[in-house]
């Protein structure tokens, strides 16, 4: 059955324990699919004590620049914005618009 484009299954018989009704459609997938899936739930799945969700590489570069400031004075952000040739009307302005959208993948739809 199909609702506001979005399939969903209806199973004959299903119940309301959404833990068996989660089993039932992993046994429908196929193995690319699978994969997927178990990717999603080991994310989900993981510790989030403290409401982390930075990358080891997100991290790093955190840490790198925690360091950085330790040893340096801190760039203000209107210096940054100048590089670029931005000002901050110019960022305050980018931050109101809306961004573009981009092309959607149709295998995903």
């Amino acid at each position: 059955m199909k609702q506001n484009g979005i399939r969903h299954n209806v199973m004959q018989g299903s119940t309301s324990d959404p833990k068996q009704h989660a089993h039932r459609l992993l046994d429908q997938l196929g193995p690319v699919q699978l994969a997927a899936v178990v990717h999603l739930l080991e994310t989900m799945a993981q510790p989030d004590e403290d409401g982390d969700t930075l990358s080891t590489a997100e991290r790093k570069a955190i840490a790198e620049a925690d360091e950085w400031l330790k040893h340096n004075e801190p760039i203000p952000h209107e210096e940054v914005l100048a590089e670029f040739g931005l000002t901050m009307a110019d960022w305050e302005k980018m931050g109101k618009e809306p961004l573009p959208e981009e092309p959607r993948n149709e295998a995903y739809r």
